[in-house]
């Protein structure tokens, strides 16, 4: 099964999107739905049909999608897994090439659809279980979803109840469930007909009464084999020394019940498989977490180090499987999991149980990590390794704020992950898709939601500013203006529910909804919303509103109308006026939370610097304040990517090795990803990717490689070297690759920088600007 998992993820992977026949004429083929059924509730189903070919063909592309996901299955190997999420207005359909599966005479198409109905995952929108398969051309039509497919339910299924925002867990009687079913030769005569729901309708060609396909833009999730690595602790039985990193057998004898914790020894996603034999009506239970719990009776929800198992408590999401006694049966669980500990849990009755395999295929966004950055210092690499581990975890179909918990895409998580992808990777299609669906997402009134895809309602207003972020990070860091100008609409949206808001002086009052900051208490912080003062103005919000109303004046001016320009140009000005006059506060040489200044934050004097407030005398010493003045609300580690930009404006860059405790202290307690919050013993979550913002700065901060114009067009080098005295590295550039070196040798630096075609640049050293052009540029300083 691994093997097939395999072979598959490496084809999909190399396929390249096409354009494809489908995309300009009416589908004639139907969802298609069990019989007599309302179709919202759990149940996990099995549809098939058996075509004759006279020959093996070339090509066979069908048109793929399901409600809520579908995994199919050619002549018994797993060719895609789907849909990619999104909501009714834009749901994905995948575009697969069947013709490497098929051969001359007899085959099957399968497909296992499932709807975990009100189990799903909160980011799973869904209108009711169905399949539809389409035909690129009439040739390929013969597989088109329609009565002629047949149908069955898999009564095995049950769902394991309670709310948990990545789905809850599986239970799975194998004396109920149907095996083989993907099989060629599986005889499904006593299956039932499908039935037709309604015709599949594109986008824009139908009434929107329920599914408007579009093309998704993604390619298939990767899917690589991952053994598992160690067994921690086992009670009533011996293990052998082999099990679980090798395939190794295991016998549980009858009456027995036995346990075992085992240790991928570092966080992950994957499917997990289970082969076993025998052992009627034995139960084998499932569980996952990213860390165990010190004694939770007395400590509640702390954790510790997270390399520690002895005398911690186990909590986590459970599958079960309960034996039928036949020799080969096989699990794998319907989604992935996200787990570094399983705990194994096995009860037998009247028959021992064999277990004959337990493994994982790991599964994620294919991103491939293109970036190079070479030192001796090999507490930078396990800094770059953990941050890229942390953001692979947190991407698949959409970016996530994290793995195990909530699955969730929020736009002040996704705007650091994008930035993560285009200096790490270069591969900016998840970061296009993000920005898409935020844009979807926007209600009525002009605000963006705070995450999506999502099947409830939850709106952070200021999540809506650093949306407007997003569309400028990508117009910076990426070459397509176009795909921004689409959503300019959108920005001005976000923008007039803002100015509604906003006091004649331009200052932000009673602005609705969940006015997000960071994870931080404090006084006059409340739920990670910041102070407010008498006059009900947040300097944290106002400078965010800058912010925002900056990089949309950029915008408007280079690729919108020049209208929207002048006039958040002249909102800005008003505003920046507005939040010196009001919260600059001389005596303390800071800029304070509210108009009575008396609360100061590392939030507001960060946002500050970068929205350009201060005078340019004032900010060493708001920087040397940011850095040493404790009594400050002080910027969790989500923050720092904020806060670590604006030291680096304020010129103190050199000493950025020295800002990464918070990352220290992950590592000395055992994490093998970035946690939520700083505070490690109590962090809900163990993988939050907006904690990889060092995989962005020591490219950006340390070596220097900054984008100067839209496009990338021009590359500002302003490298941070502080005690490095041998480094070098490179990032992925929309038109090749930006590499650079620097070597001390003496009192001379040699420095080597390499630009691509169709750029120029310039290095900033030492206060000195030197011109670069395309290609290599030698320089001794």
């Amino acid at each position: 099964m691994n093997r097939i998992l395999i072979m598959v993820a490496l084809y999909l992977l190399w396929l390249p999107f096409v354009a494809d026949a489908q995309s300009s004429r009416p589908w004639n083929a139907y969802w298609i739905v069990p019989q007599h059924e309302p179709g919202n509730g759990y149940g996990v189903y099995y549809f098939r049909k058996t075509i004759d070919l006279p020959a093996k063909p070339a090509s066979f592309r069908i048109h793929v999608s399901a409600d809520n996901r579908y995994k199919l299955y050619v002549n018994g190997a797993l060719v895609s897994l789907g849909p990619a999420r999104g909501d009714t207005y834009y749901w994905n359909y995948e575009t697969v090439d069947l013709a490497p599966y098929l051969t001359a005479g007899k085959n099957s198409v399968a497909a296992l659809v499932y709807n975990e109905a009100e189990n799903r995952p909160e980011a799973q929108i869904s209108v009711r279980t169905a399949l539809i398969i389409q035909g690129n051309t009439p040739a390929e039509e013969l597989l088109n979803t329609n009565t002629t497919w047949k149908y069955i339910r898999d009564n095995g299924y049950q769902p394991l109840t309670g709310f948990f925002a990545a789905s809850t867990g599986e239970l799975v009687d194998m004396n109920k469930s149907v095996s083989g079913w993907t099989a060629p030769d599986f005889n499904d005569s006593n299956w039932p007909q499908a039935a037709s729901l309604l015709q599949g309708h594109l986008k824009g060609s139908g009434d929107g009464l329920a599914w408007m396909l579009v093309p998704s833009s993604l390619p298939q999730m990767e899917l690589t084999d991952q053994r598992l690595s160690v067994v921690r602790k086992a009670q009533g039985i011996t293990l052998p020394a082999t099990f679980p990193a090798k395939k190794t057998s295991l016998t549980i004898p009858a009456d027995t019940t036995v346990s075992f914790l085992l240790d991928q020894t570092h966080l992950t996603n994957a499917y997990i498989h289970l082969l076993f034999s025998k052992g009627k009506n034995a139960g084998i239970a499932l569980q996952y977490a990213e860390s165990l719990y010190d004694d939770v009776a007395k400590y509640g929800d702390r954790k510790g180090n997270r390399n520690d198992v002895e005398g911690k408590d186990f909590r986590g999401r459970k599958d079960s499987i309960i034996s039928n006694g036949d020799v080969g049966q096989s699990y794998t669980t319907l989604y992935y999991r996200t787990f570094r500990y399983i705990l194994v849990t096995i009860h037998t009755g009247n028959e021992p149980l064999i277990i004959e395999d337990i493994s994982g295929v790991f599964t994620g966004y294919p991103f491939t990590f293109n970036a190079v950055f070479q030192t001796q210092n090999s507490e930078i690499k396990k800094i770059l390794d953990i941050g890229w581990l942390t953001a692979r975890l947190c991407a698949m179909e959409t970016y996530f704020d994290c793995p195990y918990y909530e699955q969730l895409q929020y736009i002040g998580d996704t705007r650091i992950q994008a930035m993560i992808s285009y200096y790490n990777s270069g591969d900016d299609r998840l970061a296009r898709n993000a920005i898409s669906l935020m844009d979807h997402s926007r209600i009525t009134e002009g605000v963006t939601q705070s995450r999506w895809p999502t099947r409830s309602t939850q709106i952070i207003s200021t999540f809506s500013l650093w949306y407007i972020g997003m569309l400028h990070d990508y117009w910076m860091y990426r070459g397509d203006s176009s795909f921004i100008r689409d959503k300019l609409v959108g920005a001005r949206a976000v923008l007039s529910f803002f100015n509604k808001y906003q006091q004649t002086d331009g200052s932000l009052a009673g602005t609705p909804y969940w006015n997000f900051i960071d994870w931080v208490g404090g006084k006059g912080w409340e739920f990670a919303m910041p102070p407010k003062g008498s006059d009900g103005a947040s300097a944290i919000l106002d400078l965010q509103l800058l912010l925002a109303y900056q990089w949309a004046a950029e915008l408007e001016s280079h690729i919108g109308m020049p209208a929207y320009a002048a006039m958040y140009g002249k909102m800005a000005a008003r505003l920046k006026q507005t939040i010196r006059r009001k919260y600059w506060n001389a005596a303390r040489h800071l800029y304070a939370d509210t108009n009575e200044k008396d609360v100061y934050s590392q939030h507001a004097n960060a946002l500050a610097i970068l929205a350009g407030v201060p005078d340019q005398t004032d900010i060493p010493g708001i920087c040397d304040r940011l850095l040493k003045d404790s009594s400050l609300t002080q910027c969790t580690i989500y923050f720092r990517y904020y806060l670590h930009q604006a030291l680096a404006k304020g010129g103190l860059g050199n000493d950025y090795l020295s800002w990464l405790d918070v990352w220290r202290d992950n590592i000395n307690m055992g994490l093998t990803t970035w946690a939520e919050i700083s505070d490690l013993p109590n962090s809900r979550s163990d993988c939050h990717a907006w904690g990889a913002s060092p995989n962005v700065e020591f490219f950006r901060i340390v070596l220097g490689i900054d984008s100067d114009a839209p496009g990338f067009r021009k590359i500002k080098i302003t490298p941070h070297l502080g005690a490095l005295t041998n480094v070098s590295g490179e990032i992925p550039h929309p038109d090749g690759k930006v590499a650079v070196s620097y070597t001390c040798q003496g009192n001379k630096w040699k420095i080597k920088i390499v630009l691509p075609v169709k750029t120029t640049g310039s290095l900033v050293w030492k206060m000195k600007q030197y011109p670069l052009k395309a290609g290599e540029n030698l320089l001794e300083i």
